[in-house]
């Protein structure tokens, strides 16, 4: 009990000084960016990205593999995620006996008594592990080798996965009930088709899933050989190397050349024609959701667009949507656009919220502000208000290790320069009205968008 008082008393001055070192950093114009990532392979084909921030004892790890949603069977949407969300419920022995099995329970007291976290998730494209812990070096090495197990030993316990299922179950049955969720299900059905980026995880999909095949799942993408990782705190290279193979060492030993090949995934394709979906729905007000394909993340158009739709409907009350849709004609609650660019094209969306009888007039004039822009780009007063708004934000992107750390996994994922931030606002500073029309023309075409409307006036 004295132990965890200390170690908690030592995470509250942690969290204090954490707090400190985020105000100096942006004292000190963003020193963030300064600091340098290295990056390297290891013998066992694990690559990784390194930030050293010393101000801090902390570390802040995260492991990539590919093995997101989007690795899901057809015929069994979720099964990433569930594998995510079982991997905190439970380890086998290890250790040749020598480690006893955990429980649930048993993890979140381990880890709370360290002061450390741990956590894994499924998103789109990626399998992903986080970890946070002091580096203490008594502390860090409990906290890598309690994470070790869970990253290699999960045990997937089929009377744990079959009551986690009928929560997600419920879970999926409430969501029904919600007008945002019907939309946005028929949208991506639209958008996307038969590839893996419009799945939508049902109670039948998750029937079909028992523990041993999440099971196979984790054994063939939780490799070695396809692990990212990027890490952002007070340890040298040395250190990060010792860190990474503890952490990959339940794994069973691959050299690097010897990593199965992944199979392929169909690339989204460009929609032919418009399409729009009136769904009844008993709601005191309507959703849409307008959009289509979009980039994917190494697009050299990224910086273009992620401009760009800061003027259209990303910037909020300055957007040219919120202004046309919401403060000149009153014609939603809210209106915004956005884009999800991954491995593959994820969807330009532009959705709002407005009363059922003005559905349809309020979908006229996003329609045609999108197609203005689309056609005529920005204006130079619009384009100086947008960089000045992002790059005088440029700080708060990476203020602190764990923000930090979201930016290094993102040039690790998606193969971009080690010095991307460095060169990030003066590439910013550098676009032009041309470009970001022509971006968006290369982008978005506004004839063949599909339209989603929940709830509208019939």
């Amino acid at each position: 009990m004295l132990m965890m008082t200390k170690q908690k008393s030592l995470m509250k001055t942690t969290v204090r000084a954490g707090l400190l070192g985020a105000g100096l950093a942006m004292c000190a114009h963003s020193a963030w960016a300064l600091l340098p990532i290295q990056h390297w392979t290891e013998s066992n084909g694990a690559r990784v990205w390194l930030v050293e921030s010393p101000a801090i004892p902390m570390v802040d790890v995260q492991i990539d593999f590919d093995a997101g949603a989007r690795r899901d069977p057809a015929q069994q949407i979720g099964l990433a995620s569930a594998a995510a969300g079982m991997s905190s419920k439970g380890v086998r022995a290890g250790a040749g006996g020598k480690e006893p099995a955990l429980e649930e329970n048993a993890l979140g007291e381990a880890w709370a008594d360290l002061g450390a976290s741990f956590g894994a998730s499924a998103e789109r494209d990626g399998f992903v592990y986080s970890m946070r812990s002091l580096t203490d070096p008594e502390l860090l090495a409990k906290a890598a080798n309690l994470a070790a197990r869970q990253i290699g030993e999960p045990s997937f316990p089929q009377n744990v996965w079959q009551r986690e299922r009928s929560r997600w179950e419920a879970a999926l049955k409430e969501a029904a009930t919600k007008p945002g969720t019907v939309a946005s299900k028929a949208f991506a059905a639209d958008v996307y088709g038969k590839h893996p980026y419009g799945y939508q995880t049902t109670a039948e999909s998750l029937q079909r899933i028992n523990a041993g095949d999440l099971q196979a799942f984790h054994k063939r993408y939780v490799q070695t050989c396809g692990a990212r990782v990027s890490i952002v705190g007070a340890l040298d290279k040395a250190q990060a190397q010792q860190l990474v193979n503890k952490l990959l060492s339940r794994l069973p030993a691959k050299a690097a050349g010897d990593c199965a090949k992944l199979p392929e995934v169909p690339q989204v394709q460009p929609l032919t024609k418009a399409t729009e979906q009136n769904i009844p729905f008993q709601s005191a007000q309507a959703h849409v959701i307008i959009g289509q394909p979009g980039i994917k993340r190494d697009n050299p158009d990224f910086l273009a667009i992620l401009v760009g739709n800061h003027i259209l409907g990303g910037g909020g009350f300055t957007s040219r949507l919120t202004q046309e849709v919401r403060e000149k004609r009153g014609l939603s609650y809210s209106v915004g656009s956005g884009f999800s660019p991954g491995l593959d094209a994820g969807a330009f969306v532009v959705g709002l919220q407005t009363r059922p009888d003005q559905a349809a007039e309020a979908v006229k004039v996003s329609r045609d502000v999108v197609k203005q822009f689309v056609e005529q780009g920005p204006t130079e007063e619009e384009l100086r208000a947008a960089k000045d708004n992002l790059i005088g934000g440029f700080a708060l992107r990476i203020d602190s290790n764990r923000k930090l750390l979201g930016n290094v996994t993102n040039i690790a994922w998606n193969n971009l320069p080690l010095d991307y931030l460095e060169h990030w606002t003066d590439r910013v500073e550098a676009l032009t009205a041309k470009d970001i029309r022509d971006a968006f023309q290369r982008m978005v075409q506004p004839e063949r968008m599909v339209t989603v409307i929940v709830g509208g006036k019939q």
